[in-house]
């Protein structure tokens, strides 16, 4: 007898495996031309609804500008835009003709935006108009989002334009499995972006994320508020719910907060999945209502705080489900909110390992599993894990890195974890910003986790410190709340209350009061950043 959710796995597994399965089938043309795909919100909250069959035809005209452009299978073509209504079926234009697609942050400077292009040997780019200055003019430049009349900036070809005077794109789509999607880039903290490419079959484990990890089914209105430009905007807020066939909501506008509650309310949002950046801009704003259509929150990005988990079930009475992944791997794990794979949700944990994938903690010190409890290494089974597609990093996904275990049974993650006697999974650190103080491994999550549950502090970051007598202490940046003064006595404070609330031990012995932490474009903190900031100034405050 089958059973729900492991039948699904399987379901979803064999369309994507199929040797017939292709991207446009499976995320656009399958579904009822008159179903929407998306909802565009804008500043003011005006939305504009886009159909699949819309869709479609958009998206192959685009394909057929693609190849105008000298574009073709195998091929990189980048996007450099925020939240346009053409994002969609630019997307999908690229997998029509066969080409792989790169996204890119509008953040990005002019430096990093050519690093990439040139590693990807990105032979088209679509772009704003207010990004293109970023652009080198050794590639063709399509540009998206013209005002009607407005002229494309020299040097560009304005994408509407040359899209309606376009054919409808007719040749199929490269079929099976391992056909290339997404040329991606690592966001790691520390050295050079590591290129990392996604085949289709990728793509299965987002659309059982959607379904399974997130809940979302036909009922939800549904609005996941990541930023395309990172893997998790992109497949859990564009791809998966063209898969599934359940409309996104897409905010045109830059985040928000005050526009964002108008958003939730006047939309009836039912279903919200952001980074823990967004749900902490939304209890840092002065608006505030009721929200009675809500009933799913999730997080994924970096790991949730007690403080903002608490604040959800304060003010909605809702427990936001927190969710892990990597750009290698999709989301493998995180507390489901589907009923038939969900389990109860404990505060500062990571979760269990979702339906189609097995986690696990190898010993520091050894490829054998840790014991419960015991801090290790975050490792995917490879064997049990049917979602799992990656094999290596570069363009031939063959650098291999340090990324599996020796006998190639395990995917090594680079977080460290432990994992209780119920297969509850807790974080502790990535493995380069554990700190080594006197004898005791401290992970940062744990002493934030902590110290962001005073009412003075918005935000935190905690790192290692040097140290002649302990060789590291723990140091902390704080951002504090709205009103609120740095002080001594307020320091001496929040060190007693880390005491109280953590560990007498692991305490931040520094603490510094800034004004904002420095993150990457998808709003993860980079700790790596503080420490070498702290390197360049000796270890001193």
């Amino acid at each position: 007898m089958s059973t729900y959710p492991d039948d699904r796995v399987g379901e979803i597994l064999r369309a994507f495996t199929s040797p017939t399965a292709s991207a446009p089938e499976l995320m656009c043309d399958r579904h009822p031309h008159d179903a929407v795909a998306f909802r565009f919100i804008d500043a003011d909250l005006a939305g504009v609804s886009l159909t699949f069959g819309e869709l479609a035809d958009r998206s192959r005209r685009i394909a057929s500008v693609l190849s105008e452009h000298g574009v073709s299978a195998g091929d990189r073509v980048a996007t450099l835009m925020g939240k346009d209504v053409d994002l969609p079926a630019v997307i999908l234009g690229i997998w029509r003709v066969g080409a792989v697609y790169m996204p890119l942050f509008t953040a990005f400077a002019a430096s990093a935006v050519a690093d990439r292009l040139d590693q990807g040997g990105v032979r088209v780019v679509v772009t704003d108009s207010d990004q293109f200055g970023k652009l080198p003019g050794d590639r063709a430049r399509l540009v998206a989002g013209l005002s009607d009349g407005a002229a494309p900036p020299s040097g560009g070809t304005d994408l509407s334009a040359a899209a309606a005077a376009a054919p409808l794109w007719s040749e199929p789509a490269p079929a099976g499995p391992e056909v290339e999607l997404t040329h991606m880039f690592t966001s790691g903290t520390t050295g050079k972006p590591k290129t990392v490419i996604h085949p289709l079959a990728y793509v299965a484990g987002w659309q059982a994320y959607l379904e399974i990890g997130l809940g979302v089914d036909e009922s939800s209105v549904y609005w996941n508020a990541a930023d395309p430009g990172w893997a998790y905007g992109l497949y859990a807020g564009v791809v998966a719910p063209m898969c599934v066939g359940v409309p996104n909501i897409v905010s045109t506008a830059k985040f928000d907060a005050e526009t964002t509650w108008r958003i939730l309310e006047r939309y009836e949002v039912t279903d919200l999945a952001a980074a823990p950046t967004i749900f902490r801009g939304l209890r840092g704003a002065k608006t505030r209502a009721e929200l009675p259509a809500l009933r799913r929150l999730s997080s994924a990005g970096e790991p949730l705080t007690p403080d903002v988990f608490a604040w959800a079930q304060q003010q909605w009475g809702l427990e936001i489900h927190d969710h892990f992944g990597q750009t290698e791997l999709g989301m493998p794990a995180g507390f489901a909110h589907h009923p038939h794979a969900a389990t109860r949700v404990e505060p500062a944990a990571m979760g269990r390992s979702f339906p189609g994938w097995s986690l696990t903690a190898l010993r520091l010190d050894e490829d054998v599993p840790a014991g419960p409890g015991e801090v290790g290494r975050l490792a995917v089974r490879i064997a049990e894990s049917p979602f799992f597609t990656f094999t290596g990093y570069g363009q031939d996904r063959g650098h291999r890195g340090d990324r599996f275990s020796a006998d190639g049974e395990f995917y090594l993650s680079g977080d460290l974890i432990t994992i209780d006697s119920s297969g509850l999974i807790h974080f502790s650190s990535r493995d380069d910003d554990v700190i080594l103080m006197a004898g005791y491994r401290i992970g940062p999550f744990d002493v934030e986790s902590a110290l962001g549950t005073h009412p003075a502090v918005a935000e935190c970051a905690v790192v290692a410190a040097p140290d002649e007598m302990r060789g590291e202490i723990i140091k902390a940046y704080v951002v504090l709340s709205p009103g609120v003064e740095g002080s001594d006595v307020l320091v001496k404070e929040l060190q007693d209350w880390v005491k109280k609330e953590y560990a007498a031990h692991a305490y931040p012995r520094q603490i510094e009061f800034v004004a904002e932490l420095p993150k990457t474009p998808s709003g993860k903190v980079q700790r790596a950043v503080l420490r070498k900031q702290l390197a360049e100034v000796g270890g001193t405050r």
